[in-house]
């Protein structure tokens, strides 16, 4: 009897819940590589992170010019079969110091480069956690129910892209980032 009871409130009570209706969906697109793109935070990131990186393609270009000399050179001087044990001991050790150098040389490439991804990855946050308050503020005043990434989308009207609202907002709120993320915490890489 308890149980029939229990079923006919339940049942009371969720028959208006789903008679209810929603209102109809206000959709907003942002294209936030634009925002990333085009905002003047971006644009002053963009010319700081290019300069790193084209420093860091110059010592690249710079390294391989250099070990490559170096290893024409070091193969040419490779002790003829039957040389000296003396020579072969010396030549061993030129390799060995060519290969360490080259290792270290390799190591430090791959550090820029992880430290240029980092710097790039903490722009991007820069810029979208400064967006989303204004993207917030924009939703209100359309009415918005929903923000969808332009790249979500197949199809829209170009009548509900308020990228260039947020662009325009962004630059007043937000006109520079850090391209030099905080420090990691100790004992963390």
């Amino acid at each position: 009897m308890k149980t029939k009871l229990i079923l006919a409130a339940l049942a009371a009570v969720s028959t208006p819940v789903l008679a209810q209706t929603l209102p109809p969906p206000v959709v907003i697109i942002v294209d936030m590589d634009r925002v990333i793109g085009e905002s003047a935070a971006g644009k002053q990131a963009s010319g700081e992170l290019k300069t790193r990186n084209d420093a860091n393609q110059a010592r690249l270009a710079s390294l391989r010019t250099q070990f490559g000399s170096e290893g024409e050179t070091l193969q040419k001087s490779a002790p003829a079969q039957g040389a000296a044990p003396a020579a072969v001991t010396a030549f061993q050790g030129k390799v060995r110091d060519f290969q360490t150098r080259q290792q270290t040389a390799e190591a430090d490439l791959q550090k820029r480069d992880r430290d240029f991804q980092i710097s790039r990855q903490y722009v991007i946050k820069q810029i979208n956690d400064g967006a989303q308050p204004v993207i917030t503020t924009v939703m209100r005043e359309r009415g918005a129910t929903i923000v969808l990434a332009e790249g979500a989308t197949l199809q829209h009207s170009s009548a509900i892209d308020v990228t260039a609202d947020v662009i325009a907002r962004l630059d007043k709120a937000l006109p520079r980032v850090s391209t030099t993320p905080p420090a990691a915490p100790a004992g963390t890489k």
